[in-house]
């Protein structure tokens, strides 16, 4: 695979969460005399994962709709359209094979918790980047959303067990994103910090551009990511739309 198609499947990632199957088991070798030799089965680990920092053992499945809610995390916990400003609206995203998911007649859905959260990390940094094991959320929720210039945005919602936890992630998420700089095939730079909110633009080589608005609130971290061709003219959008988002992600 080319090293551009690589990073704007990335890109497609991050703000959609595609995932692949698993691959099907080996068929038995037929043997000289016409029997079988067995051949092993790998056993699924069934403890749960502990490092969002780590890619998970087995993708997201794609074999039935998810639900349109994550356990306590609903709609309710995604800003309204209309506060993240004029003409945005909710998209009901059909899924597919290419993003890796089967769609559910609504905006919302739910994730799997250690893959949304190990695929909103930088991958692709020019720098190296820290290697400390990241807490992983309980519930995930993405809400997917049309800019008024019809480009593709989300809003993914992290609810951890505890404040402690969210705080973790979210601090080791920034650590990331800053230690990631701008050479590489993905460059990320910084539009503004806060002390509870941070703005970025992700940009991958030879594809699209995107502004991200991380933010936590109580026990859940927020990421707004939205795709834009002038992504240095977002940073007052980007800290307009922080309060929006702090009003609900926590709400229970």
């Amino acid at each position: 695979m080319k090293p551009a198609l690589a990073l704007a499947l990335g890109a497609v990632a991050l703000l959609y969460g595609c995932s692949a199957e698993p691959a099907a088991e080996p068929a038995p070798t037929p043997t000289a005399t016409g029997g079988t030799v067995p051949v092993p089965t790998n056993t699924l680990n069934t403890t749960p994962p502990t490092d969002a920092a780590e890619p998970p053992a087995l993708p997201e499945q794609a074999t039935a709709p998810p639900p349109a809610a994550a356990g306590p995390v609903s709609a309710k916990n995604l800003p309204a359209p209309a506060k993240l400003g004029k003409g945005w609206k909710t998209y009901t995203d059909p899924g597919g094979a290419e993003v890796g998911f089967v769609g559910n007649d609504t905006w919302t859905r739910s994730r799997a918790p250690q893959q949304a959260a190990y695929e909103a990390l930088p991958v692709g940094c020019g720098n190296p980047l820290p290697t400390d094991s990241l807490p992983v959320p309980a519930h995930a929720l993405q809400g997917t959303y049309r800019t008024p210039a019809a480009k593709p945005a989300t809003v993914l919602v992290l609810r951890f067990a505890d404040s402690t936890r969210a705080k973790a992630y979210y601090t080791g998420y920034q650590a990331r994103m800053t230690a990631c700089g701008t050479k590489g095939g993905l460059q990320v730079k910084q539009l503004w910090s806060s002390p509870d909110a941070v703005a970025a633009v992700r940009s991958y080589e030879a594809a699209e551009a995107f502004v991200e608005v991380s933010t936590l609130e109580g026990s859940t971290v927020a990421l707004l990511a939205q795709s834009s061709t002038t992504p240095d003219q977002q940073a007052a959008w980007a800290r307009a739309v922080v309060p929006a988002l702090q009003a609900v992600i926590d709400l229970p």
